[in-house]
């Protein structure tokens, strides 16, 4: 309850045993739901995630719902990249802003995703380990609050998510 798809709704996000599975064309499945209103400021995300060899997704925070493109007009993603995709900006990254060339997560393997905002300061964790860390700029910022989106990055992708929750 409370997920929204956009582009290619009927073609992308399947709620299966318990997980929502993110396969097909680019589309994002943004929470709209009641929870906060639907807009996070300071918080702790936590998820399980379970990439898929050769997959790409993606964690938007501070993300606006949108009809169509990537969600990238504020806020950021938190990577979730396949070591052998080819992007070079894996699991863990900071998108854009600090990347990393290696995921700090197995592929094939459900692990533990966080992503920590505290004013003005970014870190993702996995497995309980920091995998990076961002200073949001003070001339340009782009926490300016909002809501989340999974992402389905391409056909060829397939990314799980389970027991997703926010602290508040």
């Amino acid at each position: 309850d409370g997920w929204k798809v956009n582009e290619a709704a009927n073609k992308v996000a399947r709620v299966e045993e318990g997980k929502i599975v993110a396969a097909g064309p680019r589309a994002h499945i943004f929470y709209v739901g009641d929870v906060s209103g639907g807009k996070f400021t300071n918080f702790e995300f936590r998820a399980k995630v379970f990439i898929h060899p050769g997959s790409n997704s993606g964690i938007y925070f501070h993300a606006k719902y949108q009809d169509k493109g990537w969600p990238l007009a504020q806020g950021y993603e938190a990577q979730v990249c396949s070591n052998n995709y080819c992007d070079p900006k894996k699991t863990g990254s900071v998108y854009g802003y600090k990347n990393l060339d290696k995921s700090a997560a197995p592929d094939g393997e459900w692990f533990d995703y966080s992503i920590k905002v505290q004013g003005n300061k970014i870190e993702t964790i996995i497995n309980g380990k920091s995998a990076a860390a961002h200073t949001d700029s003070a001339d340009k910022p782009r926490l300016l609050g909002g809501t989340f989106a999974l992402q389905c990055h391409d056909p060829k992708s397939v990314v799980e998510y389970h027991t997703i929750r926010v602290k508040v």
